[in-house]
């Protein structure tokens, strides 16, 4: 499944995020990269214009990727050109809570396969939160 570069890309971000491995995931990003999670305005980007460049990406990471335990359930991908876009499910399980959304996780690269821009088209109203044991992080 990992045929086309984007949907490499893609699928090398969700690893080292499972994996919660920054060094290698913000390695994946162009310097100029964007990230865009969830797009528009949100409790991460209260302006609603992205993550962009290493810095702003790996100061994202910190705040919303660690201390989580992330999964994806990504039922399919389409990739097209430069990009691919995947349909599916993250859990987000840290202590005292789990989250789940639905959504699209685009991923465009550049000509040397780093990721150019993340786009992650969910909804923060649908998400569902679900109570967890203090000290499991709902693994």
């Amino acid at each position: 499944m990992a045929d086309h570069p984007a949907r490499a890309a893609g699928l090398a971000s969700q690893r080292a995020v499972r994996d919660k491995d920054r060094d290698t995931w913000l390695d994946l990003f162009a310097s100029d990269a964007v990230v865009e999670d969830p797009i528009g305005r949100s409790p991460y980007d209260p302006v609603g214009d992205g993550h962009r460049g290493r810095n702003a990406i790996a100061a994202f990471w910190d705040l919303a990727i660690a201390g989580s335990d992330i999964d994806f359930r990504m039922r399919d991908s389409y990739a097209c050109g430069a990009e691919v876009a995947f349909v599916g499910t993250i859990t987000s399980a840290r202590p005292g809570r789990t989250v789940e959304v639905d959504g699209v996780f685009t991923y465009r690269v550049d000509a040397d396969g780093r990721i150019r821009a993340l786009r992650a088209y969910w909804e923060l109203d649908r998400a569902r939160r679900h109570p967890t044991a203090p000290g499991n992080a709902g693994s």
